[in-house]
């Protein structure tokens, strides 16, 4: 798309990023809250997010799409685990048959975002970029801002300094920016890391690399699944298409919700399994005791899917290997380990994670003083204590994205009919008693720890503890009362703009 949206000086909703997350709050705002008007507001030339961003080879979703999709609007490609371009196809339908790419505006980076007490109205100082490259910046007001842009760095990826890098006569690539075309055909590969990026690059680049090696400093767990849902594809020729979509999620969700349970409860009998099949399909207890026995239990960092054990396939085939090893130094040949090995590599892929971003950047203002987002609280896992009319997109940790991103967009939704019916200028959550410090996302990753402590915290407790339970939000979230927690602003206390400027 290279429309863009003419944008009003004054807005009831502000949505920021055009991502999965984005475009799904468009769609419930404009059904649920059908008065409102919006815009949506994407640093970059077209929507998407993650899946315009990522370009490197073999770039799928790592959960199912029948729940990574939207609840309303099936999912009817045949592979439940899906490449990035069909991926971004489904969102490009999703906007333009709901005509929500009408009310998108690209290349506009929202630069700063203050709300005013007095008029209980945020400003956002825009960065406008034209296809010629200028940028002017320019104000816009809203009355409720929503924050759909994830916690990923979508300019910066985390890339640690490699001793000797300089001196390697190959090439250096990271996976967030993968250059167009390079050509990796018949050469040796070497991808350090052994997360979800790593786990993916290596059978794709292995179809045409002479050999693919992944180098890791410890083991993941990676576990191979079906690519297509046998039993998803039997009751899409049953049901008309809505009705076998909510089916199937139905279905994934309470797999998935148990299989999480299953791992956090008995760990060891899940290690047992996922060794197990791991075991089975590679056919080699070495490697599989060497290279994909864990020292954490299964869940304390996400786990990786690899569909139809296309990873495993490859390295059977003898396409691709796995080095359990801490790098010495780079070489002008390729990667010297601290055993004294050296990885020969004509291409180093640094597939060593992404750098976490709180709200895309944007740190909000109060009456002109900024918000220590690591001393506020997450209510219900979208609004932020000391931040008047604003929410947060965060998706699940250990479950598809999309299912607490919809749930949270239909918070929203309610919120601000709350406001109305009340006839309220804003609201903002408030507790009721001294929280508990928890981190915001309860997960061991190197990439989670990094960053978190720039991040908001959760309590011990709900609305205040983010919860990594779609059946339990799904049964909560909406049947709030929004009167126990939410401190309004009533519209008549509102501070008249002239009295407040005197």
């Amino acid at each position: 798309m290279t429309d863009t949206a003419v944008v009003p000086d004054h807005l009831d909703v502000v949505i920021v990023g055009a991502g999965l997350s984005g475009i799904g709050a468009a769609y419930r705002l404009q059904t649920e809250c059908p008065g409102k008007s919006y815009a949506v507001l994407e640093a970059r030339d077209g929507l998407g997010g993650t899946w315009d961003l990522f370009r490197y080879p073999g770039i799928r979703s790592d959960s199912d799409m029948f729940t990574l999709g939207y609840p309303f609007k099936p999912w009817r490609d045949a592979k439940s685990i899906a490449d990035g371009p069909s991926i971004l196809r489904y969102i490009s339908e999703t906007a333009s048959e709901n005509g929500i790419d009408r009310h998108i505006r690209f290349r506009t980076k929202v630069l700063s975002a203050d709300w005013s007490s007095a008029e209980s109205r945020w400003t956002l100082t825009l960065a406008e970029r034209d296809a010629a490259g200028n940028t002017v910046e320019r104000t816009l007001t809203c009355g409720f801002l929503y924050a759909c842009a994830g916690y990923y760095d979508y300019e910066r990826g985390h890339a640690p300094e490699f001793p000797g890098a300089d001196s390697f006569a190959g090439r250096i690539v990271h996976p967030q920016f993968w250059p167009e075309g390079l050509d990796y055909a018949g050469k040796r590969v070497v991808v350090i890391g052994s997360g979800a990026t790593a786990v993916t690059l290596v059978p794709s680049m292995a179809e045409q690399a002479e050999l693919v090696t992944m180098l890791q400093r410890s083991p993941t767990w990676i576990s191979a699944v079906p690519g297509r849902d046998k039993l998803a594809d039997k009751i899409r020729e049953l049901l008309p298409p809505r009705l076998a979509h909510r089916v199937i999620r139905t279905k994934n969700i309470l797999f998935s919700t148990g299989f999480y349970q299953y791992c956090r409860r008995r760990p060891e009998s899940a290690r047992k399994l996922l060794i197990g099949l791991t075991r089975r399909i590679l056919e080699d207890e070495q490697a599989v005791a060497e290279h994909f026995t864990p020292s954490y239990d299964p869940w304390d960092q996400r786990l990786c899917a690899v569909p139809d054990a296309d990873f495993f396939k490859a390295m059977k085939k003898g396409k691709a290997e796995v080095v359990t090893d801490h790098i010495d130094s780079f070489v002008p040949e390729g990667i010297r380990l601290k055993s004294g090995r050296v990885l020969e590599a004509d291409i180093v892929v640094t597939a060593t994670g992404l750098r976490l971003l709180a709200f895309g950047g944007i740190t909000p203002h109060v009456d002109g003083v900024p918000v220590r987002l690591s001393e506020q609280f997450v209510w219900q896992g979208a609004m932020l204590t000391g931040v008047p009319n604003f929410a947060v997109c965060i998706g699940y940790t250990n479950a598809s994205w999309t299912l607490r991103a919809d749930l949270s967009s239909r918070l929203v939704c309610k919120v601000l009919r709350h406001m109305d019916a009340n006839d309220y200028a804003a609201v903002a959550p408030e507790p009721d008693h001294v929280l508990t410090e928890h981190p915001l996302l309860d997960l061991a990753s190197g990439y989670v720890q990094r960053s978190i402590d720039e991040f908001p915290r959760q309590g011990e407790r709900h609305p205040w503890k983010v919860r990594q339970n779609y059946l339990l939000d799904s049964a909560t979230t909406l049947r709030t009362n929004l009167n126990k927690t939410l401190k309004p602003t009533p519209r008549a206390h509102r501070v008249p703009v002239s009295a407040a400027a005197r």
